[in-house]
């Protein structure tokens, strides 16, 4: 009888969804058209505005796909990010435990 660990070859692969997802992703699927239509009427008739913008955009986020987000990193003022090693030795890291065991 084999141990427990890590065995080539055991389990799921990788990127395959699991049963229970696929079946649950497959019921959600027949009801589409009617969850799209039910979008669209709230889009025309709601007197609600926030309605009105809420259906306006699940309908253009599945018809066109959500727009991409970017995310710009910097440092202080825009400048580049600061990267430093810092290498210290065993007794310094100490000094630096016992200061911050003594302040809390």
């Amino acid at each position: 009888m084999a141990a427990g660990g890590k065995r080539p070859g055991a389990g799921r692969p990788p990127g395959r969804p699991n049963k229970v997802t696929a079946e649950i992703k497959a019921l959600a699927q027949k009801h589409c058209e009617a969850a799209i239509a039910e979008l669209a009427k709230i889009l025309k008739t709601s007197e609600s505005d926030q309605a009105r913008i809420a259906a306006a955009k699940e309908l253009l986020d599945r018809g066109y796909g959500k727009a991409t987000q970017h995310t710009e990193i910097t440092g202080r003022d825009g400048a580049p990010i600061e990267q430093r090693t810092v290498v210290v030795d065993e007794k310094q890291v100490a000094a630096a435990v016992a200061k911050l065991e003594d302040e809390y």
